[in-house]
């Protein structure tokens, strides 16, 4: 806390989206405490992506400052569901579900946050103990005008989409977090917004002072159009393996990178606008800059020297097209399959290589389907179980495995 509070508004507002309000964090900064600065998180799917790890990496510098970190593991919200962004209602959850999810969470964010000050809550703490009363009290802090004032609930009900009403509950449910760890800041998304701002609203309807909100660009996914997501298949994974990393990175969308740079990474402004400068000159070729972005990302999360060595085995892979050195096993049971030959698109389904014997059948007709690297013609190709043994699959750039045919 020695850092006096106008350079540390300068280092912890950087990158910011919005603040609400830059003169509240700096009367809070002022007073030389430290802050109570919140984030909440539903854990939803079992890993965290690059996207979800810029918010962490905001949340990192407010501790390296001294603030106390409050994460908040929404496993009651979960169960209901974030409406944020979407245009449908989420399927719930089940408790088990939301159980796995928030232990594998919390061992990934210690990758990312120091171990103190931390605090890690689960909102079941209060939320899972409030009678039917308690809701009602909470549900009267604001009105059906103010909650379609959110886009996604406006554009549902101007479209008569449905919108259920435990999904107007999920902003009280999330500012009501606020109001239990009486917090001083909350970061989010700019999807967040309006669930942040009502949890500044409810404590200054509980008589504390109301939080700051600061929120931060949401990372485009590997597509390069949509937001990084699990379910879209385009997000790279921070405890994905450095290969897999490295290799996902570097199909990656050119005009993406300066994006990537500035908050992917753990680098300061200066360096991402030096990097940015060069490779719009034209002083940095795109191959060059994407493999440095890998190499920087991959050793952000699997320690110095794991990039270059993910680079060189890339340049093995798609360079010289030789299998990955951990290429993965996958040991085939002839008996799971009708007796003689065996059609190669059950073995990629069986093997995971294919989501059915019908897509199996279509990779290979596509011709994207490699059996010990000659390209695979015939969708019909059966093969006696005894030939396949040793034999490698692949699908695709980066989806590889040798099958080992049981005894």
């Amino acid at each position: 806390m020695d850092t006096p509070a106008p350079d540390q508004q300068r280092v912890l507002t950087a990158g910011a989206s919005e603040l609400i309000t830059e003169a509240d964090l700096g009367r809070k900064l002022e007073r030389g405490t430290p802050l109570r600065v919140k984030l909440g998180i539903d854990p939803t799917v079992s890993d965290i992506h690059l996207g979800f790890a810029v918010v962490l990496r905001k949340l990192r510098q407010f501790q390296e400052f001294g603030h106390t970190a409050i994460l908040i593991l929404g496993d009651f919200t979960a169960q209901l569901g974030d409406p944020t962004g979407r245009s449908v209602t989420r399927p719930p959850l089940s408790k088990a579900e939301v159980e796995e999810h928030a232990r594998t969470y919390v061992e990934q964010v210690r990758q990312i946050l120091l171990p103190e000050p931390l605090e890690v809550r689960r909102n079941s703490e209060w939320l899972a103990t409030m009678a039917i009363d308690d809701v009602l009290r909470l549900s009267a802090r604001t009105t059906v005008a103010r909650l379609l004032e959110r886009d996604d609930f406006a554009t549902r009900y101007r479209e008569g989409r449905p919108i259920s009403v435990s999904e107007f509950l999920y902003p009280l449910l999330q500012g009501w977090d606020s109001v239990m760890v009486r917090s001083d800041v909350e970061l989010g998304g700019t999807d967040q917004l309006f669930n942040n701002l009502m949890g500044r609203a409810l404590q200054e309807q509980e008589g504390q002072e109301g939080q700051v909100v600061l929120t931060l660009p949401l990372l485009e996914g590997l597509d390069g159009v949509q937001k990084m997501s699990k379910s879209l298949g385009n997000y790279v994974g921070i405890t994905e393996p450095p290969a897999e990393q490295f290799g996902k990175l570097m199909s990656l969308p050119d005009p993406l990178m300066p994006r990537y740079f500035a908050l992917a990474t753990d680098w300061p402004p200066a360096r991402v606008e030096e990097v940015t400068r060069a490779l719009t000159a034209g002083e940095l070729k795109p191959v060059e800059a994407k493999r440095l972005l890998a190499r920087s990302i991959v050793d952000l999360y699997h320690g110095d020297g794991a990039g270059e060595a993910a680079e060189t085995e890339f340049n093995r892979v798609f360079q010289t097209h030789e299998a990955p050195s951990d290429l993965p096993e996958f040991v085939l049971d002839p008996s799971n399959f009708e007796p003689g030959p065996i059609r190669l698109a059950a073995v990629l389904h069986a093997a995971g290589l294919a989501t059915s014997n019908r897509d199996g059948k279509r990779q290979i007709s596509g011709g994207g389907v490699r059996r010990d690297g000659a390209v695979v013609d015939d969708a019909d190709l059966a093969v006696p179980a005894h030939q396949l043994d040793g034999n490698v699959l692949q699908v695709g750039r980066r989806r590889w495995v040798r099958i080992r045919v049981a005894s």
